[in-house]
């Protein structure tokens, strides 16, 4: 009885916590564009907690992306997937959505001005302390919040998961403030070695506080269920390296955005 008791006690508690993560829709706009991101956060806590922007990938923010922020909303942070696109901007396919992600490779500029009006919008959320920000993105959106960071925000960390690591302005290193975790995929195709070893200049010739992690046999997307799992195709999930990266993700951000 006892046992029985207490499995009971132990599932009301998981249902609570659940059910104090509230999340919705964010309208927004910049300019004359619209915007439609996605908040998380535990309603239950009424204290000012850690904010962390999530960029979505080149599909455009979906379902993934809100997971992601409630994920991050259950750890005790406020959560806000950032829409770049724009709101109904959603490419229908791979070959649409790398026909809209080319916009913002080759104007970086553009990419920066998106995020910095995301970010602009979680610090809005009264849940948030404006001194402890990051962002996190998974692919393309990983490329977008290292552009945030050389655009010279103030967010104190940015992860990337297997995202577009390159330097095509190797100068813009020094204005990164953030640290940087990069979590990259030691067989993704998508990444030349070139661009790795830019890349990784541009931050050591800048000394910022950063670091790469390369999981052995992950492809590109490696964190996405959807992407199957052939790695003959450069882009797979990877259970493994799904999990160490979150782990990872997870370490450096108790880290730094730490309130001790």
């Amino acid at each position: 009885m006892k046992r029985i008791l207490g499995a009971l006690a132990l599932a009301a508690s998981i249902l609570a916590a659940r059910a104090a993560i509230h999340s919705e829709a964010v309208e927004y706009a910049d300019g004359d564009n619209t915007f439609e991101g996605w908040l998380a956060y535990d309603d239950a806590n009424a204290d000012k907690r850690a904010g962390i922007l999530v960029v979505h990938q080149g599909l455009g923010l979906g379902q993934l992306e809100k997971e992601h922020a409630e994920a991050l909303a259950a750890l005790g942070y406020t959560a806000f997937a950032v829409d770049i696109y724009g709101k109904g901007v959603r490419p229908a396919n791979s070959d649409a959505a790398t026909e809209e992600t080319a916009k913002y490779r080759k104007d970086r500029a553009l990419y920066r001005s998106r995020m910095n009006r995301g970010l602009k919008e979680l610090l809005k959320q009264e849940t948030v302390d404006p001194k402890r920000v990051a962002a996190i993105g998974y692919s393309f959106g990983g490329m977008g919040a290292i552009e945030l960071a050389r655009s010279g925000a103030e967010v104190a960390a940015v992860v990337t998961f297997h995202g577009s690591l390159d330097s095509p302005n190797p100068g813009d290193g020094a204005n990164i403030k953030a640290k940087v975790l990069a979590l990259h995929g030691a067989d993704d195709p998508q990444v030349k070695a070139a661009d790795l070893e830019a890349f990784c200049n541009e931050l050591r010739t800048a000394k910022v506080d950063w670091q790469l992690i390369s999981y052995g046999g992950a492809v590109h997307n490696f964190t996405d269920k959807g992407a199957g799992d052939d790695n003959s195709t450069g882009l797979a999930y990877n259970e493994r390296a799904d999990k160490r990266s979150w782990e990872a993700m997870k370490t450096f951000l108790k880290e730094v955005l730490s309130s001790n």
